[in-house]
């Protein structure tokens, strides 16, 4: 049976593009810029200065407090400059500049223990020495998000839904690593003691379920769960109703319902870092959008600017009319393609004209689409009108800080207003620097 939530919409996929693409591995540029700042929490502290020899793997920013992790070069050679530089999703950021040597010397690993049977202490203190992150997009520190305290865990979730338009990354990693994806999964319930563990993925991937049931079968404690290919099905709450029933409570995390969510991309990477001790200095992202010559699944570098991967790919075409760091309905516009991919970079799409709306914002006709496609069941037509006129209180009072920014709202809008710019300025009120409520 395939199992759906309230609320969503219905969304034109367009992954045909790329979703029979495998996943290709490009060459690293000869410059790559690698941000400090690349999770959730205090950016990573700068250990190398201009001139130094760096290896892949070597630490270039050190941790900066449990909710942060490092950052290590994605590539051998030197270091050319360390300074603020654009970041595509943070404006302007501390970043470390690094001269690729084309050489992609590592660094001495030594005899690496596979910690898979380790204790979870140790699991978390690997998987933090590695860099891992939340890969779907949040960048949250992983080893942080294992350690939910004095709060029971019986059911790890993995998020392969995929939901966003035009991306078709984890679908191919499910296709193509399978087993680790599953490995991994196996690695983070041992830390969390969650005696269920289940694997979400949209009913539009078809094939990356079977591939996944295939590994699965036979263990009672693991599953595969199908899922209603609607957006935002993929978001964590929505997620966690959607295959537990149970509902994460305002203000409260997935851990106080004894549940954790993580993509399956971090599963992977986890995988790599307890049983090899491999940093996260690459990812894979999606290449698409009617604005790209060619569109396709990239293992890339992380510091790689976004011209060099679209490059790849045949360039942009004439008429591209916007540069996205991730999907459209959640993604970062961009005003240029020299910007760097970081870990949270889960695509670049780029937009051709036919794809952009360019019109005028008309007035709010109380139509109630917006209210009807709320996956947070919030009414984001008056919650826009309190922001715009100033109205802390109203604003609270009817859960702006609940809002999960995912776009529905802005999307089903006839008049175009752009509610999702309003709920980000209406959480800034209550938010502090690290983005959560003060």
């Amino acid at each position: 049976m395939v199992r759906t939530f309230s609320g969503g919409v219905q969304i034109d996929g367009r992954k045909a593009g790329t979703s029979k693409q495998p996943i290709t591995e490009i060459p690293a540029p000869e410059t790559l810029v690698v941000h400090l700042s690349q999770h959730t929490g205090a950016p990573a502290r700068p250990v190398v200065k201009p001139g130094a020899d760096v290896r892949i793997g070597s630490v270039v920013g050190e941790a900066d407090g449990e909710l942060s992790v490092p950052v290590h070069s994605p590539v051998s050679g030197k270091v050319r400059w360390i300074g603020e530089f654009l970041h595509p999703a943070r404006g302007m950021s501390t970043a470390v500049a690094i001269d690729n040597d084309g050489e992609d010397r590592r660094i001495e690993a030594g005899e690496w223990k596979d910690l898979s049977d380790g204790s979870p202490d140790e699991i978390r203190n690997a998987i933090k020495a590695c860099g891992v992150v939340g890969l779907g997009g949040a960048a949250f520190p992983t080893h942080a998000k294992l350690a939910p305290g004095d709060r029971k865990i019986d059911t790890f979730i993995l998020n392969g839904v995929e939901c966003e338009p035009y991306l078709t990354g984890d679908d191919r990693l499910m296709l193509e690593h399978p087993a680790e994806i599953v490995e991994g999964l196996r690695i983070m319930m041992r830390v969390v003691g969650a005696r269920r563990g289940l694997v979400a993925v949209g009913e539009d991937k078809p094939l990356a379920a079977q591939r996944l049931e295939e590994k699965v079968r036979g263990e009672d404690a693991l599953g595969v769960v199908r899922l209603e290919a609607r957006y935002p099905q993929g978001s964590e709450k929505q997620l966690i109703k959607t295959v537990t029933g149970r509902e994460v409570p305002r203000g409260g995390l997935p851990a106080d319902v004894g549940c954790l969510v993580q993509n399956v991309g971090t599963s992977h990477a986890v995988r790599e870092a307890v049983k090899y001790g491999r940093q996260l200095v690459s990812r894979v992202l999606t290449v698409g959008g009617g604005g790209v010559r060619g569109g396709g699944n990239l293992r890339v570098r992380i510091g790689t600017y976004f011209k060099h991967v679209v490059a790849e790919l045949g360039g942009a075409t004439e008429d591209c009319r916007r540069v996205l760091a991730g999907g459209p309905m959640t993604g970062t516009a961009q005003h240029t393609m020299e910007v760097p991919v970081v870990k949270c970079t889960i695509g670049v799409i780029l937009l051709a004209a036919r794809e952009v709306f360019e019109g005028e914002r008309g007035p709010c006709i109380r139509c109630g689409r917006c209210v009807k496609g709320c996956p947070m069941r919030l009414m984001p037509n008056d919650l826009g009108r309190f922001v715009e006129k100033g109205m802390t209180g109203r604003a609270q009072g009817y859960g702006v800080l609940d809002c999960i920014e995912c776009g529905v709202c802005a999307f089903v809008c006839p008049s175009k207003i752009p509610l999702v710019e309003l709920m980000r300025r209406g959480k800034a009120w209550f938010c502090g620097p690290g983005g959560q409520p003060e």
